[in-house]
C-alpha cells in the first residue's frame, strides 16, 4: 500500500473517532456526492463539479464528532417508560430533548428553562417536580407536558411543539396556528424533521378535567378520551 493510502485512511479514521492528528502539508476540504463535508491531505481525483480548498503548511487538525448519540443512550430507559405511559412518540421526545438541551441534564437557558426538556419554573411546579435537574424528575414533567398539549391541540404535533417553545397562549393568540415568530418556527420545522413522520390525529373533541399531584394539588388535563 503507498503511503498516500496509508495516510488518507489514518485521516479518515481520525476523522471518525474526533481524535487529533498532524495534517502533512495540506488539507483538502470538499464535499462528497453525498453533501458530507470531506476532510483529506490527499488531492480529490476531480474538482470540476466538487468545490476544494487548500489549506498550506497546515500544523494539524482536530476534528469533533458529536456527542449527542452517547448522551442520549443515557435517558434512553427514561424516554421510552414515559413515552409508554403517555402515549407519546419516542422519536418526537428525544427530538424535543436533543434541540431543547442537547441531552444535557444541567443545561440552564437565560430565560430560565431547566434540565433536559427545559421546563420553566411554573411547568416544573404544575407537575410536581422538586429538582428539575434530576432526568427522571424532567422527562416525566417534560412527557406529561407535551401529552397534555397533543390533546389540547387534537394530537396536532406542530402545535403542540409550537406551545412547548412559545407557551399555549401564543398559539391560541394566532388563532391555533404556529405563532410567526422566527425561533418558533425555526424549532417547529427542526423537530419535525428529526422526529420523523405525525401521529395521525385523534377524535377532535377535547374534554378538560383536573388530575391531582402526589401533594394533593390539582393540575388541568386535555384529553380526548371519555371516562
Amino acid at each position: 500500500m503507498t503511503l498516500p493510502k496509508i495516510i488518507g485512511r489514518i485521516g479518515f479514521a481520525v476523522a471518525l473517532l474526533g481524535l487529533s492528528a498532524p495534517a502533512y502539508a495540506q488539507i483538502y476540504t470538499f464535499k462528497d456526492t453525498s453533501g458530507r463535508m470531506v476532510l483529506s491531505n490527499i488531492h480529490p481525483a476531480s474538482t470540476s463539479k466538487l468545490p476544494s480548498y487548500t489549506v498550506p503548511k497546515a500544523q494539524g487538525i482536530r476534528t469533533t464528532r458529536p456527542a449527542i448519540a452517547e448522551r442520549a443512550l443515557a435517558f434512553e430507559g427514561l424516554i421510552t417508560e414515559h413515552c409508554r405511559a403517555q402515549g407519546v412518540r419516542a422519536d418526537l421526545v428525544r427530538a424535543v430533548m436533543q434541540v431543547e438541551s442537547g441531552f444535557n441534564p444541567s443545561a440552564r437557558s437565560p430565560k430560565g428553562a431547566m434540565g433536559l426538556m427545559q421546563l420553566m419554573p411554573s411547568t416544573a411546579k404544575q407537575y410536581g417536580v422538586k429538582n428539575a435537574f434530576n432526568p427522571a424528575e424532567n422527562v416525566r414533567a417534560g412527557v406529561a407536558y407535551l401529552r397534555e398539549l397533543l390533546d389540547r391541540y387534537q394530537n396536532n404535533e406542530e402545535l403542540a411543539l409550537a406551545a412547548y417553545n412559545a407557551g399555549p397562549g401564543a398559539v391560541d393568540k394566532h388563532g391555533q396556528n404556529v405563532p410567526p415568530y422566527r425561533e418558533t418556527k425555526s424549532y417547529v420545522a427542526q423537530i419535525n424533521k428529526m422526529a420523523g413522520r405525525q401521529a395521525v390525529a385523534r377524535d377532535k373533541t377535547i374534554l378538560k378535567g383536573t388530575d391531582m399531584t402526589a401533594d394533593g394539588r390539582e393540575i388541568p388535563s386535555y384529553t380526548n378520551l371519555k371516562h
